[in-house]
């Protein structure tokens, strides 16, 4: 199976600043070595996760320490009250066709 490599970041943000905070979430231009992309938010609009998929952890770390995330983090921390992050590697689960 192949191998995944993962960067999830939950954030808390201030009431009514979804739509904000997620214009100031979406890179410009889009970094090199990222493959997918996903958040999901909760049902009050005040927590966000954030998903994304890259080719290795070098392509991801040389993101994270890019001036392009530094100026996008900028642009999200009016929004944000709390920030967690990680990295993960992994792989899909097979489920069984029913």
């Amino acid at each position: 199976m192949e191998e995944h490599f993962v960067w999830m970041t939950t954030r808390h943000i201030k009431p009514g600043m979804l739509d904000d905070f997620e214009r100031a979430w979406r890179p410009a231009p889009y970094p090199e070595g990222l493959r997918h992309a996903y958040a999901y938010w909760s049902e009050d609009g005040r927590e966000i996760v954030g998903v994304s998929f890259w080719d290795s952890r070098e392509a991801c770390d040389a993101y994270r320490a890019s001036d392009a995330e530094t100026q996008r983090r900028a642009a999200m921390a009016r929004y944000v009250t709390d920030e967690r992050d990680a990295f993960y590697r992994g792989r899909e689960l097979a489920i069984p066709v029913r």
